[in-house]
């Protein structure tokens, strides 16, 4: 076994991975929280329709009764709301990514946060390939009744 340390890392293969995964996990929540706007959306539009029949007034004087038609475009366009909001908050999770995974790749060429890493000499894997191939050949030749 060889063990050493990373000297260099790739400040744009670090920065284009963490824009990857921040874009996926942002994607993911984004998914989650705009069906859940939507949804809430909906909510709100039922609940002030069954409080201004039972109180019996208009949606003007109810809480949130001059968003009524901009949460009923949002409920009813839910099919567009989601994309979205997942849209924007993955390409939120896709900046923090890129930033994070920019600052460890700095810190880790910059010696602050040292990245230990242990290898198996050249000679070590050949020699295993080697045996590994040998026994399939056995294998091989006793499936074919040599």
């Amino acid at each position: 076994m060889v063990s050493g340390r990373v000297t260099h890392l790739s400040l744009r293969g670090a920065m284009f991975a963490g824009a990857i995964g921040g874009f996926v996990f942002g994607l993911f929540v984004g998914g989650v929280l705009g069906a859940l706007v939507s949804w809430f959306a909906g909510a709100i539009v039922d609940w002030q329709a069954q409080l201004g029949y039972s109180l019996g007034v208009t949606e003007q004087l109810l809480p949130l009764g001059d968003q009524i038609p901009g949460l009923q475009t949002v409920a009813d366009r839910w099919y567009l709301v989601i994309p979205a909001v997942a849209l924007l908050i993955g390409l939120v999770g896709a900046l923090i990514g890129v930033l994070a995974a920019g600052l460890w790749a700095a810190l880790v060429n910059r010696d602050i946060l040292p990245l230990d890493v242990t290898m198996r000499a050249p000679v070590q894997l050949a020699g295993r390939r080697m045996g590994e191939r040998r026994g399939v050949d056995e294998k091989q030749q006793k499936a074919i009744g040599e």
